[in-house]
């Protein structure tokens, strides 16, 4: 299974083998292997949940246990680029 990683802001310094820079999101596809969950893909790449502010699977407001498929991308900001969706939004969660 294959999963697109979009990487914004200050978060795409935690990902090492990368030359940043820009403003573009980081993009990397990566294998699924002992992925479930969109806290598994922050424990990979060490980035704390208290770094980020919003997650996205498929353009969806997203929670850290959000179930992850074949295919799916996923969007991963920062707290310095925070939104409002918090309040605007409930995050689509699997447990």
């Amino acid at each position: 299974m294959v999963i697109l990683v979009k990487i914004f802001g200050d978060l795409r310094k935690k990902i090492e083998g990368f030359n940043i820079s820009g403003s573009l999101p980081l993009n990397l596809q990566i294998d699924s292997d002992g992925i479930n969950t969109i806290a598994d893909i922050l424990n990979k790449y060490a980035i704390k949940k208290e770094e980020t502010s919003h997650l996205f699977v498929n353009g969806t407001y997203s929670g850290f246990n959000k179930k992850l498929k074949d295919g799916d991308r996923v969007g991963l900001f920062p707290k310095n680029m925070s939104l409002l969706y918090k309040w605007y939004f409930t995050r689509n969660e699997d447990e």
